[in-house]
């Protein structure tokens, strides 16, 4: 309780009197009308003033707001020091009654007579010792204004909920520090982390949520900042308009994310008993977009791309009637030919010891009949009726003896080109020579031979001939054979 308030000489203020507001930073004015009657300076039986603390009741951890000096440091600037006490001896400053002008107003008139009569050293004196409380006074309110200076009223909204906070930070990355937040790659915050903050600023933050989409069958990751799933197709680019949706557009997107399926309307033309039919439509399968287009797959009707897969915008599909039918055939199976060597039989000489006999296989085709067009016949089954028997041939491998008594020193190259030109295949144009001594069939028998004489090689083609001269000389060949000695 101040001196003022508790001397029972103290004035009474007037009820319809109200104090000014406080102004910490207002000039003062040691002349001017008493702050809050604070002092009596005329009651002498008042106590001494109390020690004046200039940090006395001030919140400096006070966040928001302006802080509150105390009462008795201001009593320091706003009045002259001598007119705080009562100084016995002058016999004017007690006698002047608070009615008379106020006891301000007597103040002022006791400090004026009181720097008449003491002059300059009485006068320096009290200013001497009112600087250091004025500069103490003029700290406080710097002090105050910086603290203040540097809280900010920042408006944050985070997905949308905005709220007000008051921060010391600097700038929005300190911010975020501060409020311990993260924000990941595909975060939105506007400002920038950097961005310099001041009071009023609107910082905006938007989490990117992971969706899994499904668009038109081809499935990708996304992210999306968007909290419905209306506003990430209009985030995404998304053509919507009739699509079909497997949540609703309403559907909120968690920070977790959300799987969706999205397949747009596509324009299909179906080609079906000869007529052309065109619709819009949104379904997951051609099979399903037949059913909407009001054709109907019977039997082993089909389409001409897989019923199963996903319809294309622009995309023609034909729809094939098929009709089909199952035939039975038996047919020969061939046989397989073994060759075994015979060392008894000249080399070139073959001998069929087992004939081959073919097999019988049934087997079983799908006929088909596409919009009227019989189809190649399709084999689905088939089973072996009779075994085929493997035909066996003996192979010579005895040499051949490549000369024959009296017959080497003649001249069988110069009858060969003779007959046949030296060919060994040479057949007359009748077809009944052949070889290069145009051997007929009979006669190569007759010599031992097999098959054909033009098959033969040219070797055993000479042997024959050889052996032919020995039993008939060069008769068999009556316009060449004079060249056996020539």
């Amino acid at each position: 309780m101040s001196h003022a308030q508790g001397s029972p000489h103290a004035a009474p203020r007037a009820a319809t009197e109200t104090p000014p507001p406080y102004d910490p930073y207002a000039r003062p004015d040691p002349y001017g009308p008493e702050p809050y009657g604070l002092y009596e300076p005329y009651e002498t039986h008042a106590p001494p003033y109390e020690a004046y603390d200039p940090y006395e009741s001030i919140d400096v951890h006070e966040p928001f707001g302006q802080p509150q000096l105390p009462r008795q440091a201001v009593a320091p600037v706003l009045l002259d020091d001598a007119a705080s006490r009562d100084e016995p001896g002058t016999g004017t400053t007690t006698d002047v009654p608070p009615e008379a002008g106020g006891r301000a107003a007597a103040r002022r008139a006791a400090a004026g007579e009181r720097r008449k009569r003491t002059g300059t050293r009485e006068r320096t004196e009290p200013l001497r010792r009112l600087l250091p409380q004025a500069l103490v006074v003029a700290f406080l309110a710097g002090g105050t204004s910086a603290f203040i200076a540097s809280d900010k009223s920042v408006q944050l909204s985070i997905d949308g909920k905005a709220r007000t906070l008051h921060t010391f930070a600097d700038d929005v990355e300190e911010l975020l520090a501060d409020e311990g937040m993260t924000v990941g790659e595909h975060d939105i915050i506007a400002p920038g982390p950097h961005h310099d903050l001041a009071s009023g600023d609107r910082v905006i933050i938007r989490y990117g949520r992971p969706v899994a989409l499904t668009l038109d069958g081809e499935r990708r990751q996304v992210w999306t900042t968007a909290r419905t799933v209306d506003g990430a197709l209009r985030q995404l680019g998304v053509r919507a308009e009739g699509a079909y949706l497997s949540a609703s557009r309403s559907a909120r997107i968690g920070r977790h994310g959300l799987d969706l399926d999205v397949r747009t309307e596509r324009s299909v033309t179906f080609m079906a008993d000869g007529r052309e039919r065109t619709i819009r439509t949104n379904a997951a399968t051609i099979r399903e977009a037949i059913d909407q287009a009001g054709i109907s797959l019977r039997g082993q009707d089909t389409t001409s791309v897989d019923p199963d897969s996903f319809p294309r915008e622009g995309q023609t599909i034909s729809v094939m009637r098929i009709t089909g039918s199952r035939e039975v055939r038996e047919e020969p199976i061939d046989y397989t030919t073994e060759r075994r060597e015979d060392p008894t039989l000249y080399k070139g000489t073959e001998v069929v010891v087992q004939r081959g006999e073919k097999g019988v296989e049934r087997v079983t085709y799908e006929l088909r009949t596409v919009n009227g067009v019989q189809q190649k016949p399709k084999r689905i089954s088939s089973e072996t009726v009779k075994q085929p028997r493997t035909q066996i041939v003996k192979v010579g491998t005895k040499a051949r003896p490549t000369s024959v008594q009296g017959t080497d020193g003649l001249n069988w190259a110069g009858l060969a080109h003779c007959e046949a030109g030296g060919r060994p295949n040479a057949v007359d144009p009748s077809g009944t020579y052949g070889g290069l001594y145009q051997f007929d069939v009979r006669t190569w028998h007759s010599l031992g031979g097999s098959g054909r004489p033009q098959d033969a090689s040219a070797e055993e083609q000479t042997f024959r001939a050889k052996k032919l001269y020995i039993s008939r000389g060069a008769s068999p060949w009556p316009v060449c054979g004079r060249k056996l000695h020539g």
